[in-house]
């Protein structure tokens, strides 16, 4: 007989869409990070699986999404995506930085976690 372990279940990346954007990311005050994507790209299926790991590893913290430019072209023209991947940083409802082609997850958990510092002083101020 084998011992069962109950594993918390993974956390993967907000999906976004044309319709659902507006409902979560505005008026949010944790730090966001967008990963545009297609599936077709190669590079977006290398960082494609990294977005899962940082949305499992900052849950809570910090929202991790991902917008198939594909499916939703009007997020895509609006943020005036033009290569991808692109990733996308909001603080405040505000887009403060973005980056095109592949970001190792090292740079992208710094990232994150110099931005989740500044949310909680901006929260205990």
């Amino acid at each position: 007989m084998f011992w069962k372990r109950n594993k918390k279940p993974k956390t993967q990346a907000l999906k976004l869409t044309d319709q659902n954007f507006n409902d979560h990311i505005p008026n949010n005050d944790m730090p966001v990070l967008i990963d545009f994507w297609a599936p077709w790209c190669g590079p977006c299926r290398i960082v494609g699986p990294i977005i899962d790991e940082l949305a499992d590893e900052f849950d809570g913290r910090a929202i991790v999404a991902k917008i198939n430019v594909d499916q939703n072209p009007n997020l895509s023209n609006h943020f005036k995506v033009k290569s991808i991947p692109t990733l996308v940083m909001f603080e405040k409802d505000q887009m403060v930085e973005r980056w095109s082609g592949l970001v190792p997850k090292p740079n992208l958990e710094e990232i994150l976690n110099a931005y989740i510092e500044d949310w909680k002083k901006d929260k205990e101020a």
